[in-house]
């Protein structure tokens, strides 16, 4: 839970120097006014389409609003159009951030002292700070070349429950995930399904990075999903406003309602919701609202710039360590897809955040130890770079330090 505070603070003392470690979108199309545009076409939507009068409309976006949300037709849509989910519009909640997405399910996932979560590990720090909240712990399953090692997967399985523990789901990102930046092949996430329901679990998974996955689409779990064993986690973070603070997760299973009856997992999810946050806020998600329907409910389509510059990114990056690291140092680095990731292994050096120190300090450049995400000792050789921030100009001079830094052997 110190990770996040960790970067921010060196962030903050050293401001001029190259940072490969933030995990914020690029900032380069940001408009201002946008924001006001996409607040006014979505009042025009609940007026020309929905039918309001003005009192209404304007009470939908500034007083309480419904718990559940009031863009979750929209974002039904937006499924639909970009990702092929098709999910009824109850069976989502909008939630403020995908973190508060993740907090909801695995509270209502915690039943007892037995229940466990597993997830693939390394693994995203906010996943493994919502479940130490909601009492959860997190079991590790390796990741493997691919994103998930599934024979590893049956053995924690197996082990869990041999220690009289009862796994509730299973955690990742199966599009180039932070911080690894794998994606699962098709087959495997097939597999995957598979297992799941063998195993009687569910799969939480979170996809905020599936725009900027590469030229060949993958379908999504969820899109594959027939047997309503994948809770989808989403975020409007990447793709349209940070500022807004708007997730959603979709919970189309059916649990028991208490009374003889079933409900749809949304439904209990909104109940937990009601308690903690009450409603995410209207303005913010009105002003996403407008961004979907501007778009043609599609962020694939709005963020074409964008991943063209993270494509870019990627590639200078790949080029440059190339350059910087022959085969002979022994340093080597993973290939992703597209995203936001890479990670570089160095044998020969422990990465560790009093490297992080003297990184920032001595060479002007920040980047993420691996061992962060890890819910178990891991990852003491390997550090995380991100493309999202970055010039080719301050990625060759944040290259050029980070080749002085590993290099160096002075303490």
């Amino acid at each position: 839970m110190t990770s996040m505070n960790l970067l921010n603070e060196i962030s903050i003392r050293y401001p001029d120097a190259v940072s490969f470690a933030a995990g914020r979108p690029a900032e380069d199309f940001w408009d201002l006014d946008a924001v006001h545009r996409h607040l006014d076409r979505y009042v025009e939507h609940l007026r020309t389409e929905r039918g309001l009068s003005a009192a209404a409309a304007r009470r939908q976006i500034l007083q309480y609003g419904r718990t559940k949300g009031i863009i979750h037709d929209l974002i039904a849509t937006h499924l639909a159009v970009d990702e092929s989910i098709r999910v009824p519009a109850e069976s989502i909640v909008v939630t403020v951030g995908c973190q508060e997405a993740m907090f909801l399910v695995l509270r209502a996932l915690r039943r007892g002292p037995e229940d466990v979560l597993l997830a693939v590990s390394p693994t995203y720090v906010g996943l493994t700070g919502a479940a130490l909240l909601a009492d959860l712990p997190v079991h590790p399953v390796a990741d493997g070349p691919d994103g998930v090692d599934l024979a590893d997967l049956r053995r924690r399985l197996t082990a869990a429950r041999a220690e009289g523990l009862r796994p509730r789901a299973l955690y990742l990102v199966p599009d180039v995930a932070n911080p690894s930046g794998a994606s699962l092949p098709l087959e495997l996430r097939r597999d995957l399904l598979a297992l799941a329901a063998e195993e009687d679990i569910l799969i939480l998974e979170d996809n905020p990075y599936c725009v900027f996955a590469g030229e060949e689409r993958l379908p999504s779990l969820k899109a594959l999903d027939t047997a309503r064993r994948v809770v989808h986690l989403g975020s409007f973070a990447k793709t349209a406003l940070p500022g807004a603070r708007v997730g959603y997760v979709v919970a189309d299973q059916l649990v028991s309602d208490g009374a003889g009856g079933t409900r749809l997992l949304a439904d209990l999810l909104a109940m937990i919701k009601s308690m903690t946050t009450v409603n995410t806020s209207p303005i913010a998600q009105a002003v996403i609202g407008g961004a979907l329907l501007e778009h043609g409910h599609s962020l694939r389509a709005a963020n074409t710039a964008t991943a063209a510059l993270y494509r870019r990114n990627l590639a200078l990056l790949l080029d440059g360590l190339a350059r910087r690291f022959p085969p002979s140092t022994g340093i080597t680095w993973n290939t992703p897809r597209g995203g936001f990731f890479l990670v570089l292994t160095v044998p020969h050096l422990r990465i560790d955040d009093a490297l992080l120190e003297r990184s920032a300090s001595r060479h002007g450049v920040i980047w993420t130890p691996m061992s962060h995400f890890y819910p178990a000792p891991g990852g003491t050789h390997q550090l995380r770079l991100s493309v999202t921030q970055l010039t080719p100009a301050t990625l060759e001079r944040g290259l050029d330090a980070l080749a002085t830094l590993l290099t160096d052997p002075t303490p």
